[in-house]
């Protein structure tokens, strides 16, 4: 069974900084994509980053400069470096599978091409 399991939120000031985890586990991990998505109370949810299994990343335009995605195979473990925290970015986050082959030079960022979804972890930004 695939497992999911997010940490790392919590209340942080605008222009500071969080680092969120994902530990993965029953499935082959880095065959995978996987990625990190947000969503807010009555919003759709957001790709916010995602990564290959050869490292490929692709991010939000909202977060590229300010939001860092990786992973440790070794440790089954996606990571999710925030920067610059907004308050547009206060959501909860949770991390995702995605697909097994994936032929493009970049991992997608629809919803729609994930599944086995974490619980999620809180992150909230305030001024």
């Amino acid at each position: 069974q695939v497992r999911l399991v997010e940490s790392g939120g919590g209340s942080v000031q605008a222009g500071r900084s969080l680092s969120l985890s994902c530990a993965a586990a029953g499935y082959t991990y880095s065959a995978y994509c996987i990625g990190w998505f947000r969503q807010t109370p009555g919003k759709e949810r957001e790709g916010v980053a995602s990564i290959d299994s050869f490292g490929s990343t692709s991010y939000a335009d909202s977060v590229k400069g300010r939001f860092t995605i990786s992973k440790d195979n070794a440790k089954h473990t996606l990571y999710l470096q925030l920067n610059s925290l907004k308050l547009e970015d206060t959501a909860m986050y949770s991390c995702a599978r995605g697909p097994l082959l994936w032929a493009r030079p970049s991992p997608p960022m629809d919803r729609y091409d994930y599944n086995s979804w974490g619980q999620g972890t809180q992150v909230t930004v305030s001024s």
